[in-house]
């Protein structure tokens, strides 16, 4: 019994980590709409962003970066159909969900013919949104259990890293950290976002938590190395990048 609740609790706590990495492409051209869902999705622990029109939504799809994608159809300069087309004839596989106000049985079969995973009805529930993303994201293949950047190697499976061969002795939460920064691909992550996905905790500005942790992971994956991969943008928040 004691077993099978630690190992629920174990499996509990990868899915979090790993949800806490996804990255979602809202491409939605209702500005209200887009930020509702956008706040949603980031109370829901996941990485969200949005682009306002059809090109913009292709061209940051296609950069292979996002986890998954909700699109409207009905969007300016390039329509939601098009769009999907343009990724599926690309071979960019990504998950799509249509979330869109076009309600026929022939619109949905069109959509999922063209290769969207799910299609959503506005008005919506955004908790049955949210319940077809997790599930869509439990069936899709997780991202890859390593993770190098430069010397920088990460194994999220076994919870080790090492820089140049040489084992990082990281507490949990740095390597929590580590991986969530590494996740980013090389964007800044903001304090307030660290404190949220790692901690699981409000931000509070004079709460230094998240600065502290980072001076400790800094201390292991920077400073017994010349070239520094843990960067400060001032004001903003962290980046681990090569350059």
């Amino acid at each position: 019994m004691v077993a099978a609740q630690n190992k629920s609790v174990a499996a509990k706590s990868t899915w979090l980590e790993y949800i806490a990495t996804v990255r979602i492409l809202v491409v939605e051209d209702e500005k209200k709409t887009a930020a509702f869902l956008a706040k949603g999705l980031r109370e829901a622990r996941f990485r969200a962003h949005s682009a306002g029109d059809g090109v913009a939504g292709l061209t940051a799809a296609r950069t292979g970066e996002f986890d998954l994608l909700i699109v409207d159809i009905m969007l300016p300069k390039m329509d939601g159909w098009t769009l999907v087309r343009e990724l599926r004839d690309a071979g960019v596989n990504t998950p799509v969900i249509f979330l869109t106000a076009r309600d026929s049985v022939r619109d949905r079969v069109k959509g999922l013919e063209l290769g969207a995973d799910d299609y959503v009805v506005k008005p919506f529930a955004f908790s049955e949104l949210l319940a077809r993303v997790r599930s869509l994201l439990r069936r899709t293949p997780a991202k890859s259990d390593e993770i190098r950047i430069q010397d920088l190697e990460i194994d999220t499976r076994h919870h080790r890293a090492t820089r140049h061969g040489v084992p990082l002795n990281l507490t949990p939460k740095e390597f929590l950290l580590l991986t969530h920064l590494a996740r980013a691909g090389g964007e800044v992550v903001s304090r307030k976002e660290i404190a949220e996905h790692v901690w699981d905790i409000n931000f509070n500005t004079d709460t230094n938590v998240v600065d502290v942790v980072v001076r400790r992971l800094r201390a292991k994956v920077d400073d017994p190395f010349k070239k520094k991969l843990v960067h400060t943008i001032r004001g903003v928040g962290y980046a681990l990048k090569a350059h």
